[in-house]
């Protein structure tokens, strides 16, 4: 008897070692890379989902939204690896329709503090699954003016591998903002891009933003010149990624792309902006009748008070737009990741801290953004 109970004891030892071992194993071929696999520092701690051991993009999970809605559960590189376009959908490496949700940094002359690991992985615990990186070409600090390119590189390389870490997309964003026509730098664009292309072409999270806002009388004929010019440089190096376009008027003319629209290209995307206590419904309008016409259309910077930064946020509004984003599966980004004494900063003036943020620390816009990110992933809006 004694005999026959040590045999049980020692076969569920062995079966428990070997448990043990495919566990680990299954653990351990987590990545988040085309060619190299990088364990996320966050997949435990700052996975929303949760463990995605194991789960396939197909299947995944819908949660239903506050307002009725279902919507996917997080999604991240490491399960929906780079994405790409079919149509007017951004869409996986297994075409599942993908929406991306997050926050834009301000100026990352400006505000560099914000560029670490913890903020992102704070970000990523708030349900934010996209950082974007907005580098200021032209103003103060600009990479084409006064900047230090090489700190400003860095800036970008680092926000690339922190996003990375945390499981996360990336927008590398060429900020034109004040200089108006995107071509007056053009040259110093083709050069940076094909750099930043040479460096990620083997990353899956990362997306080039060519031109934030054409303005000041910029043309869509413009634009379609200067991204013919800069397209290519990234195509030189990355065949594949997606690269957002900006349009005429601050970015809000997309009905202009839809009747000239770029060719020859893959895997392009054209931008809307809208600030909600400024932009309501002639703007939706004009956004909804590009979609339906089947335009790629990305939502890569947004505000829910006035357009020049301040005035008063705009809830209502704000709520409406993203009812109308989330109707279509539109990827939207919020500015802006500061502390800045403006109503589109996401944090308040008082807090000095660069991740870790409580709801206390969070703008009127932060509050109401943290609700609109979590929302999203769980139907219990958590703590924080």
């Amino acid at each position: 008897m004694k005999k026959y109970i040590a045999l049980v004891l020692a076969a569920v030892l062995v079966l428990g070692i070997f448990t043990g071992c495919g566990n680990k194993g299954n653990k351990e071929t987590e990545s988040q890379t085309g060619e190299k696999a990088t364990e996320s520092v966050n997949s435990t701690e700052n996975n929303t989902e949760g463990s995605t051991e194991n789960q396939n993009a197909a299947d995944t999970e819908q949660l239903t939204t506050e307002n009725g809605q279902e919507s996917s559960v997080l999604a991240c590189p490491s399960v929906n690896g780079k994405l790409h376009v079919e149509g007017s959908k951004l869409v996986d490496q297994n075409n599942n329709e993908v929406q991306l949700r997050g926050v834009s940094t301000h100026g990352l002359a400006w505000y560099p503090q914000y560029v670490t690991n913890d903020c992102f992985a704070t970000l990523k615990s708030f349900g934010a699954n996209v950082v974007r990186l907005a580098m200021y070409t032209y103003e103060s600090g600009g990479y084409c003016t006064d900047g230090d390119r090489q700190q400003l590189e860095t800036l970008v390389q680092n926000g690339v591998q922190y996003a990375f870490n945390n499981d996360m997309y990336v927008i590398i964003d060429w900020h034109v903002l004040n200089e108006g026509n995107p071509n007056r730098y053009s040259d110093v664009a083709k050069t940076f891009f094909a750099k930043m292309a040479q460096q990620y072409a083997s990353y899956n999270n990362v997306i080039y933003e060519i031109c934030n806002e054409p303005c000041n009388g910029a043309t869509w004929g413009d634009v379609k010149f200067y991204a013919s010019e800069v397209i290519p440089s990234i195509r030189s190096y990355d065949k594949d990624a997606v690269i957002l376009i900006g349009t005429p008027n601050w970015s809000q003319d997309v009905d202009e792309a839809v009747k000239d629209p770029i060719t020859g290209y893959d895997n392009i995307m054209y931008t809307l902006h809208f600030y909600a206590a400024t932009h309501k419904e002639d703007l939706q309008n004009k956004l909804k009748s590009a979609a339906d016409a089947g335009l790629p259309i990305f939502v890569s910077e947004f505000g829910i008070c006035s357009a020049d930064g301040n005035g008063q946020v705009d809830i209502d509004s704000a709520n409406s737009w993203i009812s109308l984003l989330d109707s279509y599966g539109i990827s939207y980004v919020c500015w802006n990741l500061s502390n800045k004494d403006e109503k589109s900063a996401l944090l308040t003036p008082a807090c000095d801290k660069t991740s870790g943020f409580t709801y206390e620390d969070l703008s009127d816009e932060g509050k109401w953004l943290y609700g609109v990110l979590t929302s999203h992933v769980t139907p219990e809006t958590p703590g924080i």
